[in-house]
């Protein structure tokens, strides 16, 4: 074990570390108890394979889980499910609040009653959490910037299919990569559609820039998990579905590392991904969980699962690695997207 380095790993969870920086142990003992978790929404693909990782993590790490609600992307339901989740005796809570703004009076009645908080994927604007388990997303909207950019030679239109702009992921992918073209490719016109995380949308505005900008030649997606069908459902019916070499080519550019995000790229439909972690989101995410409950801290710095812990306003986060996934890794075995079925 080494002083320095934060050890954040299933062995943590039976070992007290005296290091002076990194993690250590408040109590003799720490406590234990249930951890409560509501899944964000089951109309992704990415979420609903996260979904799927979470019982097994649970039983991993033994994880004292209760019964998961689903808030259904709506932060009412969030709010009365995690009342729900308090009220039959949860003493942690896992979340993953699609509006990161309407949280915080929730966040504040938990830590008021001593119940620790870890988010998966999104950061709460307000309000303390324990651990945020997310991915670097402002690193997504660079890349895709950059790699946008780079087959397009500098000049061109792209589309920018957000999320919610009410979400930190929304703005963090969407403003970093507006921040990157505005730099790197002056000369590239961007237009930004906010779908609201919502595929329909999705393919109604990108269905309008289409036909009024017929030479538009790079699409951003901040969610394939909700956006890839939609998007390749209209390059389908305007014949721009074609492969990379053909002329009519529009290059995508997407995120989640989805299944069906990796065979869009064999196929030639799509050029790229990030890998956001959906395995990793559900392990860490408990572990925390747990952690928090056997009084566990921890500090900024880099963990033992080549990820880093940064220091937030209101707590911490652990930002887990994301690889880019191009047809030349696609069909790495070690990609969570070629692990499920």
């Amino acid at each position: 074990m080494k002083c320095g380095r934060v050890i954040a790993g299933a062995a943590l969870l039976a070992v007290v570390t005296a290091c002076g920086s990194g993690t250590t142990t408040e109590g003799a003992s720490g406590g234990g108890g249930k951890v409560g978790i509501d899944h964000p929404r089951a109309d992704s693909d990415f979420w609903n394979s996260y979904i799927k990782y979470v019982p097994q993590m649970a039983s991993e790490l033994k994880v004292d889980l209760m019964p998961a609600t689903n808030s259904q992307n709506d932060v009412s339901k969030l709010v009365n499910n995690v009342q729900a989740l308090v009220g039959q005796g949860a003493k942690a809570i896992v979340m993953a609040p699609q509006d990161t703004g309407a949280v915080a009076n929730t966040l504040q009645q938990l830590e008021n009653k001593k119940i620790p908080v870890v988010s998966v994927d999104t950061r709460p604007d307000k309000g303390k959490v324990y651990m945020v388990v997310r991915a670097d997303n402002r690193a997504y909207g660079t890349k895709a910037c950059e790699f946008l950019g780079e087959k397009l030679g500098g000049k061109g239109k792209v589309v920018q299919l957000q999320g919610a702009l009410s979400s930190i992921n929304g703005r963090d992918r969407s403003e970093a990569f507006l921040e990157c073209m505005k730099t790197k490719f002056p000369d590239i016109t961007v237009f930004s559609e906010p779908t609201e995380w919502e595929g329909s949308k999705a393919a109604s505005m990108l269905q309008t820039r289409l036909e009024q900008n017929p030479d538009i030649k790079g699409i951003y997606m901040h969610a394939g998990g909700v956006h890839l069908a939609p998007t390749l459902q209209v390059l389908k019916q305007k014949g721009l579905l074609v492969q990379p070499d053909d002329p009519k080519h529009i290059f995508v550019f997407s995120n989640d590392g989805i299944p069906q995000e990796y065979d869009a790229i064999r196929k030639g439909e799509i050029d790229a991904t990030m890998s956001q972690p959906a395995d990793l989101y559900a392990k860490y995410a408990l572990f925390y969980a747990k952690a928090a409950l056997e009084g566990k801290t921890f500090q900024p710095g880099p963990t033992d699962h080549d990820s880093t812990i940064i220091q937030l306003p209101n707590g911490l986060e652990d930002q887990l690695p994301a690889p880019l996934v191009t047809k030349e890794n696609v069909d790495d075995k070690n990609l969570w997207g070629n692990q499920v079925g």
